[in-house]
């Protein structure tokens, strides 16, 4: 993908943005809802969303494994959580959680903006290793599950 590619999804979930924030920004429950993402860890002695904040995520998509640490780089309770995932010491993307109040709750909207364009050597593991052709679509695919499996443990607490 090159510098500048993003895409979104958006779902509304019966919460309010402040909970549904709480939620999201707790990265240790990201592999509840993700399809890539597996498990994340506050790193670096972070215990939480601020800016600055560093975790380990690990994901894994069909034969594709990676780990990489991204940096919490904006954290408004109730408004945006976002987070900047790097490769090759260089940061790659930026993901984006944005918290709207609307009508019995909150409109939520995840997003992601490829910062550097991608080595020619990324687009291998994509094709081999996961299937996937074209990159772009899938990962908006992943945002759309995310977001519903997010709504589904909101509103259904188990």
């Amino acid at each position: 993908m090159n510098k500048g590619t993003s895409g979104s999804a958006s779902i509304r979930i019966a919460a309010p943005p402040e909970h549904v924030y709480a939620v999201v920004s707790d990265v240790t429950r990201m592999g509840e809802w993700s399809p890539e993402c597996r498990r994340c860890e506050w790193a670096d002695g972070a215990t939480g969303p601020a800016v600055g904040a560093r975790f380990r995520a690990t994901s894994q998509n069909r034969f594709a494994r990676w780990s990489n640490k991204p940096k919490v780089v904006t954290a408004e309770t109730g408004r945006e959580f976002a987070f900047v995932a790097g490769a090759l010491g260089q940061e790659m993307t930026r993901w984006t959680y944005k918290f709207e109040p609307v009508d019995g709750g909150t409109e939520v909207t995840e997003s992601f903006e490829m910062l550097q364009d991608r080595p020619w050597h990324f687009a291998l593991p994509t094709v081999v290793l996961m299937g996937i052709n074209d990159r772009k679509a899938n990962l908006e695919t992943n945002m759309a599950e995310t977001l519903r499996r997010l709504k589904a443990v909101i509103e259904n607490p188990a």
